[in-house]
């Protein structure tokens, strides 16, 4: 058996997120069905983490064992040829058999957009946060370094069935996922009408980054201070962070390190 390193970039906005799910399109169906027909093989690709509906990828990170000896770079192309114009396969590889995109993954990098012009042009609606109304993005750009650093970020996840299997291996004693992690890098930045958020850290909970830009988004209309950030972070509490889940389209996982 092989084992490929696939390398991925998607639209996320008609797609129910990367992972499989009973009659929804997502994008880990998708390529599974095209190396399928490719290999003759009933394959099932692992990526680096689960993309949520909406959210895009410049570069996710699959891999999958396979049998058939066709060259990565035919490989490369024949996916491409039947995979939908909105997922690119960007590279293909041969790595050791124990790598794995996810458990050997030590960094990822998320991007955020959000486009501050008044009118949102149509053909870039579906991959920003349009938000015209006034912000004070120097606050929030000082608040975003506070996240940085290890932290048990449950103030910043979302409550989903993750979080009540953890509170329940917590009151039986059993050893369970934990909600921290490290934030190498946290900032805003301006790039024409854009706020862009970049943040790279160890690794991130389900909602997290979209959670941190709801947060910030407080900050930048003057109902949070960058002051009340690690107070938020301390309290490891969801109901804690008034921030809303800001919307899955101006997402975009940028980079996965090994």
């Amino acid at each position: 058996m092989r084992n490929l390193k696939i390398i991925l970039a998607y639209d996320g906005a008609g797609f129910s997120g990367w992972q499989v799910q009973p009659e929804r399109r997502t994008v880990q169906g998708a390529l599974a069905e095209a190396l399928a027909r490719l290999t003759g093989e009933p394959v099932m690709p692992q990526g680096s983490g689960r993309t949520d509906a909406g959210v895009h990828a410049l570069a996710q990170v699959a891999t999958v064992a396979v049998a058939v000896p066709i060259p990565v770079a035919n490989l490369r192309m024949a996916l491409n040829h039947i995979l939908p114009p909105s997922i690119r396969v960007v590279e293909v590889e041969e790595v050791p058999p124990d790598f794995h995109a996810r458990t050997s993954a030590v960094a990822k990098t998320y991007r955020y957009r959000i486009f501050r012009g008044q009118v949102c042009p149509p053909f870039l609606a579906r991959y920003v946060y349009h938000h015209p109304w006034p912000l004070d993005e120097q606050a929030m750009a000082a608040a975003a370094p506070l996240v940085g650093g290890e932290h048990d970020f449950t103030s910043f996840a979302a409550v989903d069935p993750e979080r009540i299997q953890r509170i329940a291996a917590a009151e039986t004693g059993a050893a369970g996922p934990s909600n921290v992690r490290t934030i190498f890098a946290s900032d805003f930045c301006r790039e024409g009408e854009e706020l862009v958020y970049t943040v790279r850290g160890s690794g991130f909970l389900h909602h997290m980054v979209r959670n941190l830009i709801g947060t910030f988004l407080l900050v930048g209309k003057g109902t949070l201070s960058p002051a009340e950030i690690p107070r938020i972070l301390a309290a490891v509490s969801r109901s804690a962070n008034p921030g809303a889940t800001a919307p899955a389209s101006g997402l975009y996982l940028v980079k996965v390190e090994y």
